[in-house]
């Protein structure tokens, strides 16, 4: 393996290098697309088990649906298929012979989705309706960039039918706020979370919610969405129910999605000049164990200690045994300190003879020596501590980052020097087009209002917001 790029200097190309050198991912022959390898596919199984349980514990089904849907069903909603048209991907011929209707590969389900629910909802028994999809789609992507934007990727999308709007909001924001626990708790990410604006919200939403994470470069990256749609969607796909009353009524909808960006986020928001640093809560390691040994009698009885340090936390600590002979213990302590395991642990003969070993933190670097006597007992409060230091090292980061700011020509140099700004918006589409030439946007709207102008038109602002760039 090669030197890192200076993550200081050079971050886009460490962030690129590390996802090679950590073996997350590959490119493959498909511009756009990549491989995501075993270690990768590891740390995305891990957020999809946190997050599966999440959208089952609030009362929703996993369902599967097509990866091919009739062209003709994206017409049907006019803002859906003029958001969506540039990024399609689609199927003219099939089976040797051009197709009666091109079919577009999935760039989200809404359209399948709401085709299904218009035959299963009949009754407001039926109601709510609450389904999940864990699937890959297709969003033809210029720009692509491992996790961060790449035409295929994979994610989860909720999508549910209520009877009233107040119930969608509900589920809109009670989404949002899984995200928000999924991010801050787990992937140990701060974030803001905030309606989207009218020119960022999703196309053919009446409200799109967001939880933002910003990287240590300043820029946004938009961790997912939960998407109150508006009723044209029912409309569209004459979804009616018969209500309490007796009377016919189109149900409100939401849809919500993540996907594999949130790796992405892990990568950037904890890397380092050794490589990933990975939070324990989602590590598919949390330790790995470096067994010392010089003959293959040491060998057997270091190897033999290992595994009884392995079962006395099975099923409560997620611990690797490297005990690849043909790698020297330098190689191997380089190999896992790229690969961001947050505990390295240490033992040999002499470490035995003396009833310890020793443990080495890949956040702080540093090493303590510790008494086997109490390895299981310490040994997952040490994780349970990284999991904090690591997310509070990333919220100190971000509340240095962003700042409040009254002005364009203020957010414009805050934004070079790698900074977020905290200002009012008067919520006109005017002053939110002006910051585009500029590469900046609008990352959500706050539940506050603390700066009284609009950074746009000096007129009295509506609301707080933080704008950034973004990836």
């Amino acid at each position: 393996m090669s030197k890192l790029p200076d993550i200081k200097t050079q971050f886009p190309e460490w962030y690129q290098e590390v996802i090679y050198q950590a073996e997350l991912a590959e490119q493959s022959p498909v511009r756009g697309c990549i491989v995501i390898r075993p270690y990768g596919t590891a740390i995305w199984e891990s957020i999809k088990n946190i997050m599966d349980k999440k959208i089952k514990d609030t009362g929703h089904e996993n369902a599967i649906f097509p990866l091919l849907i009739p062209e003709s069903f994206f017409k049907k909603e006019a803002e859906h298929v003029e958001g969506f048209a540039p990024e399609l991907a689609i199927v003219t011929h099939a089976g040797g012979k051009e197709l009666a209707e091109p079919l577009v590969i999935r760039p989200t389900s809404e359209t399948m989705v709401h085709h299904m629910f218009a035959k299963w909802i009949k009754s407001w028994r039926d109601l709510p309706l609450k389904i999940n999809q864990w699937a890959n789609v297709m969003r033809w992507e210029m720009r692509p960039r491992a996790f961060l934007r790449t035409s295929e990727f994979f994610w989860q999308e909720g999508h549910t039918a209520h009877a009233t709007q107040e119930e969608a909001l509900e589920e809109a924001l009670l989404m949002l706020e899984q995200y928000r626990d999924l991010a801050e708790n787990y992937l140990a990410i701060p974030v803001f979370t905030g309606r989207k604006s009218e020119g960022e919200k999703f196309p053919g939403a009446n409200k799109t919610y967001t939880f933002e994470a910003f990287m240590p470069d300043g820029k946004a990256l938009q961790m997912g969405t939960s998407h109150m749609l508006s009723q044209n969607f029912a409309k569209a796909f004459e979804m009616q129910f018969q209500d309490k009353e007796g009377k016919l009524s189109y149900p409100w909808l939401t849809s919500w999605g993540s996907t594999t960006r949130l790796v992405g986020a892990v990568i950037m928001s904890h890397g380092d000049e050794k490589g990933l640093i990975i939070p324990p809560q989602i590590a598919p390691h949390q330790a790995v164990i470096i067994p010392i040994y010089r003959n293959e009698e040491e060998r057997e009885t270091v190897l033999k200690a290992a595994h009884t340090l392995k079962d006395s936390l099975k099923d409560k600590v997620r611990i690797h045994i490297d005990a690849d002979d043909t790698k020297k213990p330098g190689n191997k302590f380089f190999h896992w300190e790229m690969r961001g395991v947050p505990l390295r642990i240490e033992i040999g003969p002499r470490d035995l003879t003396n009833n310890q070993c020793i443990i080495a933190n890949r956040l702080t670097g540093e090493k303590e020596t510790i008494s086997l006597d109490v390895f299981a007992q310490e040994l997952p409060k040490k994780l349970t501590a990284f999991q904090k230091q690591l997310f509070d090292a990333a919220k100190k980061r971000l509340d240095a980052m962003v700042d409040k700011k009254e002005t364009l020509q203020d957010i414009i140099k805050h934004a070079d020097n790698g900074g977020v700004s905290h200002t009012g918006f008067c919520e006109q589409s005017e002053c939110e087009k002006s910051l585009k030439q500029h590469t900046l946007s609008i990352r959500c709207l706050l539940d506050t209002k603390t700066v009284n102008l609009c950074f746009g038109c000096k007129n009295q602002s509506t609301t707080d917001c933080l704008i950034a760039r973004s990836y």
